[in-house]
């Protein structure tokens, strides 16, 4: 599992979310003789972590979760603790959420939380506890390099979740572990089945976990109210075509809700805070070769190169990398030229930068260059 030195006398805090994943890797860890301290943070749910009433709601860190973590570490017999993450998860994740939204960007609320509340704010808790490692229950693999350890995708393709790991940093990746990188689901599953875990076949989460109905707009509305200021939806060529509630409720790709009919298919080509219009055009019109990203967070060994660099990217989750040259700029960013255009590339989402299965590092696509 890549842990430090001799599992007798290490401590490890394992981020214990309620789910099988990070129950796994807990119970791995005990069984590999680590010392071993879990920790559930508390991140928007004002119960206290007390048995809930089951709603069938598939979220992450509210009550119920909160019980599980604690009736797996009593089940390993292992210390657990809760922690109250409330006010700055808020600031940090929810909020920024909120404002992406209003501002016609697609959000990845993930990759500010694992940034973060996750592993900046975790990592400094294990270490006031002593740990030797914070380990969590991602689908991702750490390895040793030639210039300290490096990151690659997870052995299950299906399963992998280093695009919202993107963020970390060399320091971060120092006391980060991910036992269950090698790993499938169905194993993992099996291991939570040989440990007796009482969430064994617990559902995995679905949604964004403070949005466990998939209702954003609303969530959008009570963070920031006044944010779904009603607007045109526009053609190309600046027609109205209809009316919308927000731009909130849509992004850029959307096909379905618009509300507008036309003799072809209808996209959302993209967002325009500024004057409230939804753009919408043919699906040829979603087309991108060439972007900006900003605030990348650069994992490889050397500087990007302002000349460019051969490598690929991913711009959402849920699509393959495909080839780029990607170009370092002096204030941070890099831009990114596409072999192949793709479709959809949508402000707001990470641009995940790899090179074969190594995480090299991304950042988020910017508004300001999109052709």
């Amino acid at each position: 599992m890549a842990l430090p030195g001799p599992s007798g006398g290490h401590r490890v805090v394992v981020a214990m979310s309620g789910g099988v994943d990070s129950s796994a890797t807990a119970a791995l860890l005990v069984a590999a003789g680590y010392d071993v301290v879990g920790i559930t943070l508390q991140l928007y749910d004002h119960g206290a972590a007390s048995p809930p009433v089951r709603t069938g709601g598939k979220s992450c860190c509210a009550g119920q979760d909160i019980y599980d973590a604690r009736q797996v570490a009593e089940a390993l017999g292992i210390p657990h603790y809760v922690l109250d993450y409330e006010a700055r998860f808020r600031t940090e994740v929810m909020e920024p959420f909120a404002d992406a939204y209003r501002a016609g960007e697609t959000p990845v609320p993930c990759v500010l939380c694992n940034r973060t509340v996750k592993f900046r704010d975790l990592l400094d808790t294990a270490r006031d506890l002593g740990a030797a490692a914070l380990a969590t229950g991602h689908y991702v693999r750490r390895r040793p390099g030639d210039d300290g350890p490096i990151l690659l995708k997870g052995a299950d393709v299906v399963r992998d979740q280093s695009y919202f790991l993107f963020a970390t940093t060399r320091a971060q990746l120092g006391l980060l572990r991910f036992p269950l990188g090698e790993l499938g689901k169905d194993v993992t599953r099996q291991v939570a089945s040989r440990f007796s875990l009482p969430v064994a076949d617990k559902a995995d989460s679905q949604d964004i976990c403070f949005v466990p109905t998939g209702g954003y707009a609303r969530v959008v509305e009570r963070l920031r109210p006044g944010a779904l200021e009603p607007g045109e939806i526009v053609d190309l060529d600046g027609r109205v075509v209809g009316r919308h509630d927000g731009i909130a409720h849509f992004t850029v790709g959307q096909r379905r809700g618009l509300g507008v009919a036309a003799g072809y298919p209808l996209f959302v080509v993209r967002l325009d805070p500024n004057r409230r219009q939804v753009v919408v055009g043919p699906e040829s019109a979603l087309l991108t070769e060439r972007f900006n990203l900003r605030d990348v967070n650069w994992l490889g060994a050397e500087e990007l190169p302002a000349a460019g660099l051969r490598l690929d990217i991913k711009v959402r989750s849920t699509r393959p990398a495909t080839p780029a040259t990607v170009y370092g700029r002096h204030d941070g960013g890099a831009e990114v030229v596409l072999d192949t255009p793709q479709a959809a590339v949508a402000p707001g989402q990470a641009g995940v930068l790899y090179r074969g299965d190594r995480l090299l590092g991304g950042g988020w696509i910017a508004r300001d260059v999109l052709s």
